[in-house]
């Protein structure tokens, strides 16, 4: 698989990561642990060298997973984690306090099974800290050697210039997709700018964008998605027009809608790298191959012209996660 830089750090990773908060958090049962374990060796033998994971995500027992799928090739992937929740539970509120940053990595490093964590985020932005001392925190641990880049998820512009005057941002997470493009008003000329690579989770619009969800699709009661006003049945059945469009367009170029839409994602700029997850090796499969899929100028104006007049339906969070948002 092609290589991508996260902005001018230069760090370097495969074109397509992997998230891995689906196969234990989020969307669900867990998956079993040899089946989770196999799917992240897979996608290591099929290119994949970033990986994402998070304190939060199941109060670390998917970076514990992580750490036990990558043991015997950690030396050639990059590994993503993040802090910011008190003990690893989004439920219970922020903590960016820098002893607790320090204790959180110190956690994670021991969890992985691993000296340095390649990119370590910010999960959100606590605002009863300031982001000058969250970004010294974190520049101290890379002076230390537990940390290599530092990175931060769904912040506001003015905080990612804050943390970069401190500490050089190497990468933001934040949404983006074809159902998903606010990043595209304000921030991207941030990034562009100050040099910070994109990383975009929910690239398939958290599995609406494949076409395997409508409006009879039911969750499990587990399912975050079943509080995503974007998820509701009116507005599922409303948004289907977006899997429409990009089903035609993919049939035209003999590929899948998620193919598709992770070949549009990588072609807004070459510092973007998808992070798509699921729970199956014959998806995986599929959306690494997006990376063999060249979308030509005029395939981009068509895709642009066929959304022109779409607008999506439902908010992307409830209100009480969009309140932790763009901070």
């Amino acid at each position: 698989m092609k290589k991508r830089k996260l902005g001018k750090s230069g760090l370097e990773v495969s074109a397509i990561g992997f998230g891995c908060m689906g196969l234990t958090f989020g969307y669900g049962p867990a998956i079993n642990e040899p089946d989770a374990i196999a799917l992240i060796q897979r996608a290591y033998h099929c290119g994949v060298t970033f990986f994402d994971t998070a304190e939060a995500y199941s109060k670390g027992v998917n970076e514990e997973l992580l750490g036990k799928a990558v043991r015997l090739f950690r030396d050639k992937i990059v590994i993503a984690t993040k802090f910011g929740f008190k003990g690893g539970d989004p439920s219970i509120g922020l903590d960016s306090q820098p002893k607790s940053i320090r204790s959180m990595v110190d956690a994670s490093l021991q969890r992985l099974k691993t000296d340095v964590i390649d990119l370590l985020y910010q999960h959100r932005v606590d605002t009863n800290v300031p982001m000058e001392d969250v970004a010294g925190t974190v520049s101290d641990l890379i002076k230390e050697g537990k940390v290599k880049h530092f990175g931060l998820s769904e912040a506001g512009i003015q905080s990612i210039k804050r943390a970069h005057s401190v500490q050089p941002v190497t990468a933001l997470q934040n949404e983006y997709s074809l159902w998903w493009r606010e990043p595209e008003q304000e921030l991207m000329k941030t990034l562009e700018e100050l040099e910070i690579g994109l990383v975009a989770f929910s690239p398939l619009g958290k599995g609406f964008l494949t076409g395997a969800i409508n409006e009879s699709t039911t969750f499990d009661a587990n399912d975050f998605r079943n509080i995503v006003p974007r998820f509701s049945e009116e507005n599922r059945k409303a948004n289907l027009v977006v899997v429409k469009r990009i089903q035609e367009f993919a049939e035209s170029k003999n590929a899948t809608a998620a193919q598709v839409a992770l070949a549009w994602v990588m072609a807004q700029k070459p510092w973007i790298v998808p992070i798509p997850g699921t729970t199956k090796i014959h998806r995986l499969e599929e959306n690494l191959k997006a990376e063999q899929l060249t979308l030509t100028p005029n395939d981009l104006s068509e895709i642009e012209n066929a959304f022109a007049s779409i607008e999506v339906q439902g908010a992307r969070y409830p209100p009480h996660l969009q309140a932790r948002v763009g901070k």
